[in-house]
């Protein structure tokens, strides 16, 4: 290799779909690597951010508008001493909303699979290490303040998965993957579900001991974790009523909204974050109900005004006792709908029921389960002051993530196996205690 050789900027860009990735077959109309399998991928003289956009439109046929971007990867240099080549390649990580895929003459096949399936075909050059940079990680679940439980939790799946497959392939130790694992437990603890799940993988893993035991339960976790959040989703459309409110950014309350398609939603726009403000954009491109987000602190009023007839929302974690922690303005928006004879469905999949021990029923999360501004044991994920207050005086400030609402103020939890009663619950939490066993 001439310390000349030729820099070539690339994009390789990962499509992802529910917890796959799109690969494309490489054909002989391209210049290099034909017959290899790689992501989508192209030149990018100028703006690698245009570049992206440009090649996914062009090999796969998908237009920007289907997809989010998720992570920009530091860029990298690979060196093809066959071909005299250096190609700097700038990673990209989308989520993509169909798996349509209209490919152009540079592709002889598709499909959508494991990014596991990396480590284990023949690919262009370090595709891996592309993938590696832009892979969910434990920290990136811990950060996430855009995307709802049920989202992070098969983020939290992929992140065991990848990581198996990974210590598999190249001799990893058990021991590191049980510290990813109490990572991950550790990253959310007021997100019942990331727990629950990742208990689950680990607990079943756990007596194999090995790489391939824990890929393999992940993967069935994350098939389990999709279908049980549609069904719930499913289960709780069938309960809605034509004029319905809801608050923040619960992707299973969004799709039992979306499949029941009311006549009128009314939507909190849920402060600091204000995740409800991409709820009401959703629900009024997804349906053709009349739409309405308003303040957290109006809420009662309009949702009086409306004659709203169900308030519909996720939760971040369902108590033992039938206490449901959500996004903070849940407990108020449950306390006026109460008020006003308004019913107050939560919707979410069984597993954000929390883990309790079966002898005193203390709460189990990641660590010992504490917060230092929770209740009972709950972490409310304290916010940055200075989001409320930034000023000189000696003010405390509360600005927490989430709140607990009585369970008395909830008409029902209703989840893939349908509407819970209070034993109900309960032995789903000791199930949950059970599988938490792994990191005692």
């Amino acid at each position: 290799m001439t310390d000349d050789a030729e820099r070539t900027q690339v994009v390789t860009v990962f499509l992802r779909n529910d917890a796959a990735v799109l690969l494309l077959r490489r054909s002989d109309e391209v210049g290099s690597y034909t017959g290899q399998w790689g992501a989508v991928a192209g030149h990018a003289e100028g703006d690698p951010d245009a570049a992206a956009f440009e090649e996914i439109r062009e090999e796969a046929g998908i237009d920007e508008s289907a997809v989010t971007l998720v992570r920009r990867g530091d860029s990298f240099e690979v060196v093809d001493e066959d071909i005299d080549k250096r190609w700097v390649v700038h990673p990209y990580l989308f989520d993509c909303e169909v798996r349509d895929v209209t490919p152009n003459d540079e592709t002889t096949a598709w499909t959508w699979v494991p990014p596991t399936e990396i480590l284990r075909r023949e690919t262009v050059p370090e595709l891996w290490t592309s993938y590696d940079r832009v892979r969910p990680t434990p920290e990136a679940v811990a950060t996430d303040r855009n995307h709802g439980s049920a989202a992070l939790s098969v983020r939290a799946l992929e992140v065991l998965r990848d990581e198996a497959a990974l210590a598999a392939e190249r001799g990893g130790d058990w021991d590191d993957l049980l510290a990813v694992g109490r990572d991950l437990v550790d990253a959310r603890p007021a997100m019942t579900v990331v727990v629950t799940r990742v208990d689950r993988a680990m607990a079943a893993a756990s007596e194999a001991a090995t790489p391939e035991s824990l890929e393999a339960a992940a993967s069935e976790g994350i098939e389990r974790a999709l279908m049980a959040d549609a069904e719930a989703a499913a289960t709780a459309a069938d309960r809605l009523p034509d004029r319905v409110a809801t608050l923040s950014l619960s992707g299973t309350a969004l799709a039992a909204i979306e499949r029941a398609g009311p006549e009128s939603v009314l939507v909190a726009e849920s402060r600091p974050g204000r995740e409800g403000i991409g709820t009401a954009e959703r629900v009024a491109a997804a349906t053709d109900a009349d739409v309405t987000v308003t303040t957290d602190a109006a809420f009662g009023e309009r949702a009086a005004e409306l004659d709203i007839e169900a308030l519909v929302v996720g939760a971040d974690g369902v108590l033992a006792d039938g206490r449901i922690v959500n996004k903070v303005g849940t407990r108020t928006a449950a306390t006026v709908a109460a008020r006003e004879g308004i019913d107050c469905l939560v919707v979410a999949a069984s597993d954000k029921i929390q883990p309790v021990t079966g002898d005193d029923g203390a709460a189990l999360g990641g660590d010992d389960g504490a917060g230092p501004d929770g209740d009972d044991g709950v972490d409310c994920e304290e916010r940055d002051p200075a989001e409320v207050y930034d000023g000189e005086a000696s003010v405390a400030v509360a600005n927490p993530t989430f709140d607990v609402t009585p369970a008395d103020l909830v008409d029902a939890v209703v989840t893939e196996a349908g509407a819970l009663d209070g034993d109900e619950i309960r032995s789903v939490a000791a199930d949950h205690a059970r599988a938490a066993e792994w990191r005692q």
